[in-house]
């Protein structure tokens, strides 16, 4: 059950972010296909932090330091870019435009996962 709040959330997390950044695209026609695309994109979203990101924060643990986390910011830009182009792969209508939509796309998603994660169990109970 987790596991689709989780990809419901990231889907919420990315429909935010294409209603408030320009370069940030569903292009489904449908409200079912883009809410399918949604979905889609919160699941691909959701494996690519889940195996790349910590991968990419183990090995740059030193860059997290030294820019005391900013670095961060562009990693979760370069890993949404990475979703939108896997997005594209598989057929769905997801697509990001480059670097700098990217980047506020990124800070927009985290701030709305952060938010919704305020209101739900976070399992410990």
């Amino acid at each position: 059950m987790s596991l689709i709040i989780r990809v419901i959330v990231n889907a919420l997390a990315l429909w935010a972010a294409v209603f408030l950044i320009d370069g940030v695209d569903v292009t489904a026609q449908d409200t079912f296909g883009q809410i399918l695309v949604y979905l889609g994109v919160g699941v691909i979203f959701g494996l690519v932090n889940a195996i790349i990101k910590p991968i990419v924060k183990a090995v740059g643990c030193l860059f997290y330091a030294l820019t005391l986390g900013l670095i961060g910011l562009v990693v979760n830009a370069l890993l949404l870019l990475l979703t939108g182009w896997i997005a594209g792969q598989v057929g769905l209508a997801f697509e990001v435009e480059w670097f700098w939509p990217a980047f506020w796309a990124a800070i927009v998603i985290s701030v709305v996962s952060w938010l919704l994660g305020l209101f739900l169990p976070d399992g410990d109970d």
